[in-house]
């Protein structure tokens, strides 16, 4: 990210941003006195080493959060610009889908193959979208990129999840609210609570969702479908992990949680109650996601987007193919 970036109207800059510059200027300062491996999670695992990420997409913004349709197709949020980027195949230019429709948010695909898009992922609008939900969530066709609005009255949307179900579930970084949307139209925008809220997942079987918190405390919650009104701290990040900035989450095909992060560099894999390093190096990253379909960014794939642009294939991540 540019430093001019952090200088253009409130809409356009979001809260992680001057959150992220701060941690990164004490995380600097916090490596000359201890070795990086002190606040680095551990390895998961001893298998064989994978080949290094490689890029394979680059927009020309910061990539807030991608998705991939059953056509292997992969759809992308630009966070300065407000687009919807779709890029056809690993080695394609991305394509602007839509103009500036204020689409910084979470984005995820339906089961009808239409996109789900958060808005009001800013500073003004997290700071105060638990008392003032008025962002929308809005419904892109991934062909003619026509928008319509899916759902509005929600707090500034940076992480959506979609359940099996169809519900979606939304978060607001800035506050505490987790929103919900029931396939059926109706919108509570304070279904849950959770400090901090940045990345979300739905279980597999939809009877969780699952949350991390970014700062203070980073750590990864559950949230019971049927008792929101009792998250609970799954698993908290290690103390020297508390400048890492966890960011987007999505699931692997075992259903365990992927979690980006800012700072450390590292992405995160929850399991056997500890996070775990799936890939080091690979800064500033916002989210992870899993390809599908056979062509293009196909199943078993794991790909990374950052505030770089930079979508990038990561081989450690990679799922052996489905018989």
């Amino acid at each position: 990210m540019r430093p001019t970036d952090l200088l253009r109207p409130a809409r356009r800059v979001p809260r992680r941003a001057l959150v992220a510059v701060a941690a990164l200027a004490v995380a600097a300062g916090l490596l000359v006195a201890a070795p990086a491996p002190a606040r680095a999670a551990p390895p998961c695992g001893a298998g064989r080493a994978a080949p290094p990420p490689v890029r394979v997409a680059q927009l020309p913004d910061w990539a807030e959060s991608i998705a991939v349709d059953r056509r292997g197709r992969m759809f992308a949020t630009g966070y300065f610009g407000g687009r919807v980027y779709r890029i056809d195949a690993p080695g394609s230019a991305p394509v602007a889908l839509t103009g500036d429709i204020g689409a910084n948010g979470g984005i995820v695909v339906r089961a009808d193959g239409r996109l789900l898009v958060g808005t009001g992922n800013d500073l003004a609008h997290s700071l105060t979208g638990d008392l003032f939900p008025v962002s929308r969530l809005l419904d892109v066709d991934p062909e003619s990129g026509a928008v319509a609005t899916y759902a509005s009255g929600l707090g500034g949307i940076d992480g959506v999840a979609l359940a099996p179900d169809g519900t979606v579930y939304t978060t607001t970084l800035g506050g505490r609210n987790i929103g919900r949307v029931t396939p059926d139209g109706r919108v509570d925008p304070a279904w849950a609570r959770v400090p901090q809220p940045n990345g979300i997942a739905v279980s597999p079987d939809g009877s969780e969702v699952y949350v991390v918190q970014t700062t203070v405390a980073p750590g990864l919650y559950r949230i019971p479908v049927a008792d929101p009104a009792h998250p609970r701290l799954w698993i908290p990040a290690p103390l020297l992990d508390a400048l890492a900035l966890p960011d987007g989450l999505a699931l692997d095909g075992a259903g365990r949680p992927l979690i980006a992060t800012h700072a450390s560099g590292q992405l995160w894999r929850a399991e056997g109650g500890r996070l775990c390093a799936v890939e080091s190096g690979l800064h500033l990253s916002t989210q992870f996601t899993y390809g599908r379909g056979e062509r293009g960014f196909a199943a078993g794939r794991l790909y990374r987007a950052g505030v770089d642009g930079a979508i990038r294939e990561v081989p450690a991540g990679a799922e052996p193919p489905s018989n």
